[in-house]
């Protein structure tokens, strides 16, 4: 009952694989990382999003720069003794009418609209952050989807060997120059890594989900990122390296521009403090001392309760609140570049042409141990003990490769610019 079922599995999975080669051949995307980075700066949703936002509040400035209306209005006699409407026939009935402008003291247009400037930077600021923390994702996933269809080569590398493996022990043990014990022990092998190669798939599917959203692509096409791996040691210093993620980050940016808005409107509630000035002009046609009256007005509030002293204190306490929460930016930005720096070196040192030497050669004697096995020079469990260290060791070379190319993004991520080329 093992054996078939053993059977069965096998085959369903070779089914699958031809299933998704036809599959791939016809339907993939090859991209390099310039590419994929290119379709990103183009397609990303989230990105032409957050633009218009930034395009929204430019627009705020033009309206900071436009003066108060003038006020006009009108009081007029709608009937008289006679039951007349409206009668001004003859210079009779009444008509008042004013026009009014509010001129605004302190500079507060001027401080309106530097206010109106310091949240386009923020806005700015938030569009490359946003467009940083998504790059980052980007180059995560695409190089992860890299790295399991590097993985998912040396399963299908071992279940070529096991299957035909399989095939020649069967066919020998149907001979009876075999037991079943060896036998079972092979199919159970082959099917522990056929298993592990559908949840490598499974992985790579909901990367590419990631990635197809990222970059706005055909659901239906295969995405396979094209990264030919190099190990060029970067050198790195690390002042430097802060002070360019000071002008770059858009989070700390944005950090900065909202002290500098606050500060800006602190100033402003100091203006409105100062009265602003009403000038006018109104036409009284019979109820003043002269008929046809035409007058100059002149008006401005008198701050004796209300100086705007709660809105004054408020700017104030916002903005020193701004200047712990910059200074804590900063500490966070100082950590990230360190870390990322110690980060990128230590995965650099597993990675030297010393180790490049030994995985080559172990991929000889893996070669030369399977065919030592099929001509009986080493034992069955002698060639399954070599076979699980030989896939975990290439599995390690992979996740190390991986892990420096994790660091190269978190290296560009701490300082918002390309300090290392993404491989």
């Amino acid at each position: 009952m093992l054996l078939r079922y053993l059977k069965i599995s096998a085959c369903l999975f070779s089914a699958l694989l031809i299933g998704q080669r036809a599959s791939a051949q016809t339907d993939t995307l090859r991209l390099t990382f310039q590419d994929a980075e290119k379709l990103f700066l183009t397609n990303n949703l989230q990105l032409i999003a957050q633009k218009y936002n930034v395009d929204a509040s430019q627009a705020l400035i033009k309206q900071a720069k436009l003066w108060d209306n003038p006020v006009l209005s009108t009081d007029q006699n709608i009937t008289d003794a006679n039951k007349k409407f409206f009668d001004h026939s003859n210079g009779r009935g009444q008509i008042f009418v004013q026009l009014s402008q509010v001129f605004t003291t302190a500079g507060k247009r001027g401080k309106q609209v530097q206010i109106a400037r310091d949240g386009v930077q923020i806005q700015q600021a938030e569009f490359n952050d946003l467009m940083r923390n998504l790059r980052y994702n980007l180059l995560l996933d695409f190089t992860q989807v890299n790295n399991l269809m590097e993985q998912r080569k040396v399963y299908q590398t071992e279940i070529t060997s096991a299957s035909a493996m399989v095939n020649a022990i069967d066919k020998s043990y149907q001979n009876g120059n075999n037991s079943l014990k060896d036998l079972i022990r092979l199919k159970a092998l082959l099917f522990g890594l056929q298993n592990d190669l559908v949840e490598i798939d499974r992985q790579i599917n909901d990367l590419e989900a990631e990635l197809k959203t990222l970059l706005v692509t055909d659901p239906s096409k295969f995405i396979a990122p094209q990264i030919t791996f190099t190990n060029n040691q970067v050198a790195l210093d690390v002042p430097s390296l802060i002070e360019q993620a000071k002008a770059n980050r858009g989070d700390y940016l944005s950090n900065v521009y909202q002290l500098n808005q606050n500060q800006h409107n602190l100033a402003l509630q100091k203006a409105i403090a100062v009265p602003d000035v009403t000038v006018g002009s109104a036409f009284d046609q019979n109820s003043s001392y002269a008929r046809n009256y035409v007058g100059l007005q002149i008006s401005l509030p008198l701050p004796l309760w209300n100086r705007n002293q709660g809105n004054i204190k408020n700017a104030r306490l916002t903005a020193q609140s701004q200047e712990y929460t910059l200074k804590n930016a900063e500490v966070g930005l100082n950590n990230d570049v360190y870390s990322a720096v110690k980060q990128y070196g230590l995965s650099q040192q597993l990675l030297g042409k010393q180790e490049d030497d030994f995985y080559d050669k172990y991929d000889q004697l893996y070669r030369g141990m399977a065919k030592a096995y099929q001509i009986k020079q080493i034992s069955l469990q002698e060639f399954v003990d070599f076979f699980d260290s030989y896939r975990d060791t290439k599995l390690k070379i992979l996740n190390q490769k991986l892990n420096l190319q994790k660091a190269i993004a978190e290296l560009n991520f701490a300082v918002g610019a390309t300090v290392v080329a993404p491989l």
